[in-house]
Parts: structure tokens; C-alpha cells; sequence
């Protein structure tokens, strides 16, 4: 599985103060934890960035590129941003993303053409937020059909499905479990790529690890090719290298209805089990969900 890390970004308040001051040190320096954690992409995220996206996009790849050998997702709703993006990088990128709204297919279809660069089909249409796993079926062939058109084949094209928050609305995080779950159907020779952190929106800082991880063993039944997350949790890390097996193995059997003792599992297991039951839905949300 591919490992897209997310850290990078101007939300971030020491990211967001190094980008504003256009200080590498602090860039480099989260560069370099993120390669050696075990990210295998790093995700620049600068935001709308509507004043000077432009010279900023620049700037981070090449600082980024100084501290990493590892390739880059650009990610900003500034279209000529990500283009200055495409032009400093010094091997082929990813853009995030690219959705069904006129406006970015004009922008965005182009330059991933012209630069023979990846993009990651965000599974959102011209009237918002698909309603069920049907509407992202029919998202995705017409991204495709759309992306085809301007002469981007489907193996360059990564479909996002888009995870929603745990704590707004279980349903839409079922769709997109449904909608994995037929990708290789309706999408064959794309892959697939979630971001992770979607899920935990809204949850405690310190918790949002559980349901990340716990998403993410979710996620490893349909075959997701790609995550971004935070490489810096080394459970989460794991869990995707293929080193939590019986975490997973559980997971994956809650998934088919099998009925599961809580009062025989580990510690470990038993905070797996807990938080699937909310992702699921089969318990409400509250920060005390691990207690209860």
C-alpha cells in the first residue's frame, strides 16, 4: 500500500508559519521524519493560496525535493499553483485531486496531460456530496469517460471515494466502503486511494489515531491501493505493511457478521473491535466510545 503523507500541510500551525515566513527549516526537518517513517509520497498541501500560490508551490517543492527523494502530491485549489508545482518537481507528481466541478476538469485535465502526471479523481460532482455508493459509481465513469477524453488512461488515475466524518453521518462512510468494494468493477485499471483522516474530523486529537487505524483495516478488505495519513503513527503504519494480521484478520470478520466474544479479546483487539462498532454504526459516537 502506498503511503501518502498528509503532514505537510498549512493547517498545520508550525507548517503554516514556516510557509508564511518561507523558512525550510522546519520543512525539511518534517521531510526527512516523514521518509524515514515510512511514507512513500508526500503530499504538499498549501491551501487556496489565492495571493501567491504561485511562487509558494514553488518554493515547497524544492525545499521538500532538498530534504526527500520521495514523489510529491500537490495539493490546492489553485490551479496555476499546482501548475508551478508540476514545473519545479524533478519526477512526475500526483495532483490532488481532481472532481466533476467544470471548473477543475477545465484547469486540471490539461496539465495533467501536459506534464504526464497522475491525479487522484475525487469522487465529487457538480451538485456536491454524492448521496449513496451508486452516485460514486456513476461519478467515477464519468470521470473516467471525461479524463479518457483528455488522453489520461485509467492507470494514472486514482479514485478517491471520500471518507466523511464519524462523527456526522455513518451512512456515507458505508457508501464509501460500498463503493470500494465495486471500483475493480467499474473502474478497472484505476486504483484507489481514501483520505484516512477524513474519518476522525472531529474527534478528540488524541483519539483520532483509534478510528484512522481502525478505518484503514476497514479499507485493506477491498485491496486500497493507496492512504493518505499520517505516516508518524507507527500502528497505522503496520496495520498497512501487513504486520497486524489478527487485528485485521477480526476486523475483516466483524465486516462478514460473524459474531465475536468481546469478553475473550486482548486489550489491543478489544479497542479495534469497539471502534468498528462505531464506524459501523452499530453504537453512537462520544468521546467515551473505548470506556463504554
Amino acid at each position: 500500500m502506498i503511503l501518502v503523507a498528509e503532514n505537510i500541510n498549512t493547517v498545520s500551525k508550525s507548517i503554516g508559519e514556516a510557509l508564511r515566513e518561507r523558512n525550510g527549516k522546519p520543512i525539511h526537518k518534517l521531510a526527512s521524519a516523514l521518509t524515514q517513517s515510512g511514507a512513500d509520497m508526500l503530499d504538499l498541501n498549501i491551501g487556496p493560496a489565492r495571493k501567491d500560490g504561485v511562487e509558494l508551490m514553488d518554493w515547497l517543492v524544492r525545499n521538500v525535493e532538498e530534504a526527500s527523494p520521495l514523489p510529491l502530491s500537490l495539493d490546492t485549489t489553485n490551479a496555476d499553483a499546482i501548475e508551478s508545482g508540476l514545473k519545479a518537481v524533478s519526477q512526475s507528481a500526483l495532483i490532488n485531486s481532481v472532481s466533476l466541478q467544470p471548473e477543475r476538469l477545465e484547469n486540471l485535465l490539461p496539465l495533467a496531460t501536459k506534464y504526464n502526471a497522475d491525479i487522484i479523481g475525487l469522487l465529487w460532482g457538480s451538485e456536491g456530496m454524492p448521496r449513496d455508493a451508486n452516485e460514486r459509481c456513476l461519478l467515477a465513469v464519468d470521470l473516467i469517460y471525461r479524463a479518457g477524453e483528455a488522453g489520461i488512461p485509467p492507470e494514472r488515475i486514482w479514485i478517491d471515494p471520500i471518507a466523511t466524518p464519524v462523527t456526522v453521518d455513518t451512512f456515507q462512510i458505508k457508501a464509501c466502503l460500498e463503493c470500494m468494494s465495486m471500483l475493480s468493477e467499474i473502474a478497472p485499471g484505476c486504483r484507489s486511494i481514501v483520505g484516512l483522516s477524513n474519518i476522525s474530523g472531529g474527534v478528540p486529537s488524541h483519539l483520532r489515531g483509534f478510528f484512522n487505524r481502525t478505518f484503514l483495516a476497514m479499507l485493506t478488505k477491498y485491496d486500497l491501493y493507496a492512504a493518505i495519513c499520517d505516516p508518524l503513527d507507527k500502528e497505522l503504519v503496520q496495520i498497512a505493511r501487513g504486520e497486524r494480521k489478527p487485528v485485521v484478520d477480526l476486523i475483516h470478520r466483524l465486516m462478514e457478521g460473524e459474531e465475536v466474544d468481546a469478553d475473550r479479546l486482548s486489550p489491543k483487539e478489544l479497542e479495534y473491535y469497539k471502534t468498528y462498532r462505531v464506524i459501523s454504526g452499530e453504537v453512537l459516537y462520544s468521546d467515551s466510545w473505548l470506556d463504554i
